[in-house]
């Protein structure tokens, strides 16, 4: 393959145009994304062939990242299956009591999210306490829904799922430092998520009795046990900042897994929650396949120069780029996981070259891509609303309110790694 080969930016725009209509059309992200970023790569003036290798080489760049995710699946799994998440969440709902409710649930989804679970994990997860919890507090599904989401966005922020492992993977930084870089933002996005939360208790439908869920799932671990895998797991991700021992992620996440199984003495499940957890990574492995893809096209193309020349006219500095990207790249897959994989793998060799340090760049996408992942072509969207039987017309409704939350963590984030830094 030519070095030279650069697709046009026409060609790239058209890659994403054609991947969101497809996604739109309920055909697999992945799919959407190959068949965006082939399209695009042909209109784009490269042949079938070296259109082939520019996204070939972008799914190449993506794999250390899928194979982190794989490895996590043992710990997601062991959180869900066992009911760890489900104690952890309730424990926490209980501790803040029903009269602070809305931020009771926002706290219980940040840390869910913050220990490792995906974020329509964790909002399913903590969805049928909050039903419960607030048909008698009387409080509407807009505000509780609303409360878990922007718990979630700001618990991914600083989480050791799949959205950080990509950065930190695009950034060659360590995923502590890209956990740590989203805990000023997160703790921000919580506020703003109770202070609107409050203002929209009596907004959107109420609760019916029919909607509200009691475990069944058998026998659920005590609270001090299910915290012993999400703690094994930062302690051991910790080791690198703390004393300069580094641990990988591939290594860590798992035995925080099966350690945290161990203490709750379920070993023999092990197996089972381990192929659970890998069910519920393949989806989001493969999907980033597809989103290495795109990448491949978009990163050899005059697109990120057309990103610059924006920034430019706008009168904005360079290191907007990142924040701005993620925003752009979030919208594009509706997805946090694919937004930040997508702009690091495309811009950060842009971005190092302005003369911004890798976890400044690494961070400000990252909280870019919170900004619009939920749009309605994502299954965040749907999964999220489904979690608390939300009609999608309701569900719309409180798009505005969670971009909100992400703009702000994007906003914050880059005042930190990016006003601050330049000129502080």
């Amino acid at each position: 393959m030519d070095a030279n080969i650069q697709v046009s930016a026409l060609g790239a725009i058209c890659a994403l145009v054609i991947a969101i209509i497809l996604i739109l059309k309920k055909v697999s992200p992945a799919y959407g994304m190959i068949a965006g970023a082939l399209i695009g790569g042909l209109i784009g003036g490269v042949d079938i062939t070296n259109t082939v290798s520019l996204m070939m080489e972008g799914a190449k760049g993506i794999i250390p990242a899928v194979l982190r995710i794989l490895a996590a699946g043992i710990l997601a799994g062991v959180l869900i299956e066992s009911g760890a998440a489900a104690v952890i969440a309730e424990t926490i709902v209980k501790k803040l009591g029903e009269t602070r409710v809305l931020l009771a649930l926002a706290v219980a989804t940040l840390i869910l999210t913050a220990v490792g679970v995906f974020i329509d994990v964790a909002v399913i997860t903590v969805s049928p306490i909050a039903l419960a919890i607030a048909k008698r507090a009387g409080i509407s599904k807009t505000a509780i829904l609303f409360a878990m989401i922007g718990g979630g966005k700001a618990g991914n922020l600083m989480s050791p799922n799949p959205n950080a492992i990509a950065a930190s993977d695009a950034f060659k930084v360590p995923l502590t430092s890209i956990m740590a870089a989203g805990i000023i933002p997160a703790i921000v996005g919580l506020t703003i998520t109770y202070i609107i939360a409050k203002k929209l208790v009596k907004k959107g439908s109420a609760i019916k009795e029919i909607e509200i869920q009691t475990h069944n799932g058998g026998k659920l671990p005590l609270f001090l046990p299910a915290i012993v895998a999400p703690l094994i797991t930062i302690i051991l991700l910790a080791l690198r900042p703390l004393f300069d021992i580094s641990i990988d992620p591939m290594i860590a996440l798992p035995i925080g897994g099966i350690i945290g199984v161990l203490v709750m003495g379920r070993g023999r499940k092990i197996n089972e929650y381990a192929v659970s957890g890998l069910g519920k990574m393949s989806g989001v492995a493969i999907m980033l396949l597809g989103t290495g893809t795109l990448a491949g096209i978009i990163a050899n193309s005059g697109l990120k120069d057309l990103l610059i020349e924006g920034l430019n006219a706008l009168g904005l500095p360079g290191y907007v780029l990142a924040p701005v990207s993620g925003i752009f790249m979030s919208a594009a897959t509706a997805s946090t996981t694919a937004g930040t994989a997508v702009a690091s793998q495309v811009f950060s060799g842009t971005i190092l070259g302005m003369g911004v340090s890798a976890i400044a760049g690494a961070a400000m996408i990252h909280a870019g891509a919170t900004v619009l992942d939920h749009l309605p072509h994502g299954s965040f969207f749907h999964a999220t609303g489904g979690s608390v039987n939300m009609e999608i017309k309701e569900r719309l409704k409180v798009i505005p309110y969670e971009t909100l939350v992400g703009l702000t963590m994007a906003i914050i984030s880059t005042l930190i790694y990016g006003v601050f830094h330049f000129f502080g």
